[in-house]
């Protein structure tokens, strides 16, 4: 029963993690504008994977798709293709781990079978989150990095200083911090992780356990020296035809 459960559980997580990663990989909100020194504004920015869109103070928003893939960054084109290769990797797992289920019976089947199978979605849940997790800390690693290149050149000094005594004057340019998708990813990434590592594990109770004494059947050779029946017959019945015939044939006796 606990392995059943088992099983069942983490298919179910494992299929709510799969869920999360195709909402975070469509989603928009992957970075979004920072308010921070700007709280009003009229126009707010956020980015997706596949498109940037703008949303006015009026609530009319208008997003365009990126029309171009060698101009986009290497980090970023990386983070699209984890996304996708986690769903891919979740999409079979899920598909394969629906026959590996031990309350499902197809055909005849066997618990072996179904313990390969339960293993192979557990591994393949395992890499879907990974890939999910490793992509949403790549896309994140860039969020931090032009936010402080972008919050360094928001600030001037020096020449502008010694100038006209404006030195540390703010510089109007858009900065991008996380997005709702971004969590959205790590959480639905570990909910896979934990369905795929809870599978390996229910792989083990399905494994049928093999007995330490095996029974061994011995045939008895037919030319084996000590059980040869056939030529003791053999004499037996050359015998009587011998006697049968020696009664057959007179004897002196006979003419008396």
């Amino acid at each position: 029963m606990s392995v059943t459960m088992c099983q069942t559980l983490g298919f179910v997580v494992s299929a709510l993690g799969f869920a999360g990663i195709i909402a975070a990989t469509g989603l928009d909100m992957w970075s979004t504008q920072d308010l921070y020194d700007n709280p009003v504004t009229a126009v707010f920015q956020y980015q997706g994977l596949w498109r940037s869109c703008v949303r006015q103070s009026s609530g009319f928003t208008e997003c365009r798709p990126y029309f171009t893939i060698l101009g986009l960054p290497a980090l970023f084109q990386a983070c699209r293709a984890l996304m996708i290769v986690g769903i891919v990797l979740g999409a079979i797992g899920l598909l394969i781990s629906i026959f590996a289920l031990k309350c499902i019976r197809i055909g005849s089947m066997e618990d072996s079978a179904k313990a390969n199978i339960t293993l192979t979605a557990g591994i393949m849940f395992i890499i879907a989150g990974l890939c999910s997790i490793i992509g949403v800390s790549v896309f994140a690693n860039m969020l931090i990095t032009n936010f402080w290149t972008t919050t360094a050149s928001m600030y001037t000094g020096g020449a502008i200083s010694g100038m006209g005594g404006m030195g540390g004057m703010q510089t109007l340019q858009t900065r991008y911090t996380f997005g709702s998708a971004l969590f959205v990813g790590w959480v639905a990434g570990g909910l896979t992780l934990v369905g795929g590592v809870m599978m390996c594990i229910a792989c083990r109770g399905l494994t049928p356990e093999e007995t330490t004494y095996k029974g061994v059947s011995y045939h008895v050779s037919a030319k084996s020296p000590g059980y040869k029946t056939s030529a003791y017959e053999d004499k037996s019945k050359k015998s009587i035809y011998n006697e049968s015939r020696r009664s057959d044939a007179p004897s002196k006796f006979d003419y008396v």
